[in-house]
Formats: structure tokens, C-alpha cells, sequence
């Protein structure tokens, strides 16, 4: 995922997005318990993911805010 392409996007479509890779980054969670995670790799993908749609969402708010 790309930070342009979430800047690209409403607020609510970034909650949308939060959402879902947070159900993801449960999912990948239960899947290392049960020890059937095929690629760990992907953890890192999404909690950086969850990262970008936070900043870009903070980024929002701080520009409605100053309007």
C-alpha cells in the first residue's frame, strides 16, 4: 500500500482500510499461535500499513483542524 494512494482517499475510506488491516493483523496473530503462518512477513507488512493509514488520517485531521 502506497501512501499517495491513501492520501487519495476520504476519511472515511481510511477507517474503512484501518479497520480491515487491523481484522488482518488479528487473524495473522491467531494463525502464529496455532503455528499455521505460512509467510510472518506479512505481519510486518500490515502493522506498517496500520501505520501509514494512522499518519495519513492524523495528517487529515491536523488540516481540517487548521482550515
Amino acid at each position: 500500500m502506497n501512501a499517495n494512494e491513501l492520501r487519495d482517499k476520504t476519511p472515511d475510506q481510511l477507517r474503512e482500510e484501518l479497520a480491515n488491516l487491523k481484522k488482518e493483523a488479528f487473524n495473522l496473530r491467531f494463525q502464529q499461535a496455532t503455528g499455521a503462518m505460512e509467510s510472518t512477513a506479512r505481519m510486518r507488512g500490515v502493522k506498517r500499513d496500520v501505520a501509514r493509514v494512522n499518519t495519513i488520517l492524523n495528517e487529515k485531521a491536523a488540516a481540517a483542524a487548521a482550515e
